[in-house]
């Protein structure tokens, strides 16, 4: 069991080469997938594709350094719906079966980055299924127990790195099919939000929501991979997408605001009610403060994904091939992308009218909180109860994570500790769209706190492992006195840079406000005074430094962002106007303040 970090650094200090590990692997992948018949395993790489492979890295890294290749070496495995050169998709359909002519956008970045492919992995048929046991190439056991489900759709991906087979896999994630099976197996499931990151040569589930997602034993790990997965301009000059792609937001403002459901759901027998709360209990130890929401509306969206005509996008892809090769179905599977061939347009016209309006209540929530912690599912089913309710235990997974596309949101699943029967037990981190950086810095600490096994095993990371490098940490308080204020005109020029307002209080006895003329919207002048100043009336923020510097851009002349000190002594940046500006300025330092004068002029 080995993360990234640390197969790097044995590269990096010689102490290993890919050569030699790459070549273990594939012999130890090979002895288990043909002599036990794993089923997590579609399809293993030749020695052919292995060698061709490993002389493509020895021609990179004479190209660039190690250091320079952020894979150098790294082994990993791809959900058989992600296209690779010269090897076979079949979506877990042997009937639709075909070769691709050139890797998907995401395989190709990953292979110029490093990283090596050692083999493609099983899933529920054509991506539907949250459970992992609908492929003709066999049920995926649950790594801990196999008398319960591995979660699906993305089942092999999470049990060969449940297992240390690879250091990381690809999965695919519309409904949750990548955070289920990571809850499931111990380990990291990465989410991005749609748009951040290529679909381009994945056969799609339903192709307006689906997202390509990461699974990993580390949140450090995931966000070296997701950073060389990342969609940029050129890869949009050649790719139809449905999304644009979001603007980032590379760290939270602490304290980090996470919301808690005031009201969760639990469908199993109070093992996963008790795991969950003891999960909130042990988190506390994080610099977060917990804040109530009403998830209500997020779990309504969740079900217009399967109850709504958005299952009609997964009849779209298939419908040719479900006509000419219908016996070639799992019948769940069936069941489900025929139900989509009954939906009509005006049908899928007010679901999306709904789903505006539940996201205009969801808004209340976001008012809130930075991040929104659920458990990954509700419950844990075992492939008996599978058996007995097939559809129904399939549907219930996706409670909590349903809503999550359709909302546009990212989100992280980490391993949260285990249930009283021993088995894993995983919470969700879900933050607005953009927030994939931040959300895996705040999944990285979660997992220094809690310090549980990686995978399937009894080895730790070492905090050097879990630790995620951010140059970006740093936010910077900014005090504003005028048109930024709270309920004023461009107040809203803090919140879409993720300024969190810290308190409202008076600068020290120093400085003079004056009304500038010929200002739109009105604005004030804050001055130094060398004599007779006053107490004004202010607001801190606190602003992550990586959006100070598009905050500054917006900032007119005679204004500007300058050092200010407040009555208790201490100095913020925040808005100071240059003294040739207040000739002929109004002044309206005896108010206090910018409201009593606005005030005024409403009056």
């Amino acid at each position: 069991m080995i993360t990234i970090k640390e197969l790097l650094l044995r590269y990096q200090s010689g102490e290993i080469t890919p050569q030699k590990y790459i070549l273990d692997a594939i012999n130890t992948i090979r002895t288990i997938s043909l002599e036990a018949k794993d089923p997590a395993w579609i399809s293993v790489a030749t020695d052919a594709q292995i060698s061709q492979q490993l002389k493509n890295l020895e021609l990179l890294s004479k190209e660039k350094s190690i250091a320079q290749l952020p894979l150098y070496g790294i082994p990993f495995a791809i959900k058989d719906n992600i296209d690779a050169y010269e090897w076979e998709t079949t979506a877990a359909c042997p009937d639709f079966a075909f070769k691709p002519e050139k890797n998907a956008t995401v395989v190709q970045k990953l292979m110029d980055a490093g990283a090596i492919l050692l083999g493609k992995t099983n899933l529920d048929q054509f991506a539907t299924g949250l459970v992992g046991t609908r492929s003709p190439y066999g049920a995926v056991p649950n790594t801990f127990d196999p008398k319960y489900v591995s979660g699906g759709s993305s089942s092999g991906s999470a049990s060969v790195v449940a297992r240390g087979l690879v250091c990381f896999s690809l999965g695919t994630d519309t409904a949750g099919s990548g955070r289920i099976p990571a809850a499931f197996n111990n380990i990291v499931g990465t989410k991005p939000t749609p748009g951040l990151v290529s679909t381009e040569g994945v056969f799609p589930a339903c192709k307006s929501l689906d997202c390509v997602s990461i699974m990993t034993l580390t949140a450090a790990d995931a966000n070296i991979v997701l950073d060389v997965m990342k969609s940029n301009a050129q890869d949009r000059a050649t790719e139809a997408q449905f999304h644009p792609i979001p603007k980032t937001i590379s760290s939270f403002v602490r304290p980090i605001q996470i919301g808690i459901p005031s009201s969760c759901q639990f469908l199993d027998d109070g093992s996963y009610q008790k795991s969950f709360h003891k999960a909130i209990e042990n988190a506390k130890g994080l610099d977060v403060e917990f804040v109530q929401v009403d998830i209500d509306p997020f779990v309504k969206a969740g079900k217009l994904l399967y109850d709504g005509p958005w299952v009609a996008e997964r009849f779209a892809v298939t419908e040719d091939f479900l006509n000419s090769h219908p016996d070639s179905f799992d019948p769940s599977v069936k069941k489900i992308v025929q139900s989509g061939s009954l939906f009509t347009a005006a049908q899928g016209f007010r679901a999306i009218y709904q789903l505006k309006e539940l996201e205009i209540e969801a808004k209340k929530a976001w008012a809130k909180c930075d991040v929104i912690l659920v458990p990954s599912a509700p419950n844990h089913p075992t492939l008996e109860d599978l058996k007995n309710n097939p559809i129904l235990k399939n549907s219930e997974l996706g409670m909590y994570t349903n809503f999550v596309n359709l909302m546009r949101l990212c989100a992280v699943a980490v391993p949260a500790g285990f249930t009283e029967a021993g088995m894993p037990f995983g919470i969700t981190l879900i933050a607005q769209e953009g927030s994939d950086n931040a959300l895996l810095e705040l999944a990285a600490q979660w997992q220094l706190l809690f310090g549980l096994t990686l995978g399937k095993s009894t080895t730790k990371a070492s905090p050097a492992e879990l630790t995620i490098n951010n140059n970006n940490h740093d936010s910077i308080e900014i005090a504003v006195v005028g048109a930024h204020l709270k309920g004023m005109p461009l107040h809203s020029q803090l919140t879409e840079r993720n300024a969190r307002f810290l308190k409202s209080c008076k600068s020290a006895k120093s400085y003079r406000l004056f009304a500038l003329p010929n200002t739109t919207p009105p604005k004030p002048g804050l001055v130094k005074a060398s004599s007779n100043g006053s107490a004004i009336d202010l607001e801190v923020y606190r602003m992550p430094a990586a959006e100070v510097g598009s905050f500054l851009g917006l900032i007119p002349a005679p204004l500007g962002l300058g050092s200010i000190e407040l009555d208790d002594g201490s100095w913020v940046k925040g808005f100071i106007c240059e003294p040739y500006a207040i000739e002929g300025a109004k002044d309206i330092s005896d108010l206090g303040g910018w409201r009593p004068y606005i005030k005024q002029l409403e009056n």
